[in-house]
């Protein structure tokens, strides 16, 4: 295995996941022919999904050959959990005109070392919820009833178990993902013996 912290070692791309507090580098070296980094500059800039004031910036330092990207551990430390959008955006220098050229998304992830950490996707907690709720469904099948004049209602048997399909497919997606992301196989690999 090479050392990451090795500029030489930077992995090719924009990562799909990160973890809070970690230090992150990456290059992209397709970018340079057409925007060449003696009069172009490049910077990443991801928003968290559910939207808010949870935004990134990541700029770019500039060799011959490649857009060279890192965040320091003491930046990411305070990065939010969760899904996000990226755009990568390049500037003209001399005009200050600027351009989107590529997006996508990756998620951060919580650090174990941290105390109370959950690392499980929001799929997954809900998927847990679900089941938690329907193994005690049957010692208090109630579907609704009153409090001190205010109505309460729960959820029924046949929706609970439309949710816990919705959300075992959503977890089934993300497992298939990282298994793709790690070479592995998945659910939707094809065997085949000859």
């Amino acid at each position: 295995m090479a050392n990451k912290f090795e500029v030489a070692n930077a992995p090719e791309g924009v990562p799909s996941k990160l973890v809070v507090g970690d230090y992150v580098q990456f290059k992209l070296s397709n970018l340079v022919d057409d925007y060449p980094v003696a009069t172009h500059s490049a910077e990443l800039v991801a928003r968290i999904t559910a939207g808010g004031a949870s935004e990134i910036k990541i700029t770019a330092t500039e060799n011959a050959s490649y857009y060279l990207f890192t965040v320091p551990s003491s930046t990411s430390a305070s990065y939010v959990a969760g899904a996000y959008y990226w755009q990568l955006e390049i500037t003209e220098t001399a005009s200050g005109n600027r351009i989107v050229v590529n997006d996508g998304t990756f998620s951060i992830v919580e650090d174990l070392d941290v105390n109370n950490a959950d690392i499980r996707s929001n799929a997954k907690i809900m998927l847990d919820k679900i089941d938690s709720i329907l193994s005690g469904k049957a010692d208090s099948d109630v579907s609704s009833y009153s409090i001190n004049n205010r109505s309460l209602s729960k959820f029924s048997f046949q929706e609970l178990i439309e949710a816990r399909n919705f959300y075992s497919r959503e977890v089934s997606r993300e497992k298939n993902r990282d298994n793709v992301e790690k070479g592995l196989t998945t659910s939707t690999t094809i065997l085949a013996r000859f």
